[in-house]
């Protein structure tokens, strides 16, 4: 069954926020690293970037250095509150694009079952 658009348009914003949780969290694991700088993706680009060119879809997201972060002495500048709000942000997001799917394949199943009775 082929996937309908709303639904690849759904992976792809799961893939994207997927990465971007995976930078959070490897932030947070360097909390400790001399020199560590944070690093991000610009949301948006990244989603916009995967839904208009379906081949650039499946490649790792472009991620570049935070400016503007308070930085240690050491030279770290991961900041446990900003990962924290990002984790969360990215959690819900997530959770958001798992429940469209659902509501997109019940939508489906729904179609289907109609179409039997008739």
């Amino acid at each position: 069954m082929g996937s309908t658009p709303l639904i690849q348009f759904l992976e792809r914003f799961l893939n994207v926020t997927s990465d971007r949780q995976s930078l959070v969290v490897n932030n947070m694991a360097n909390i400790d690293t001399p020199g560590y700088r944070t690093r991000d993706v610009n949301f948006r680009a990244e989603l916009d970037r995967a839904v208009g060119s379906p081949q650039d879809a499946s490649t790792a997201p472009i991620a570049h250095t935070v400016s503007g972060l308070l930085r240690r002495p050491d030279g770290n500048d991961v900041s446990m509150d900003r990962e924290g709000l990002l984790m969360a942000e990215t959690q819900m997001q997530f959770r958001m694009g798992v429940q469209f799917i659902r509501s997109e394949f019940h939508r489906l199943v729904t179609a289907i079952n109609e179409g039997k009775d008739s």
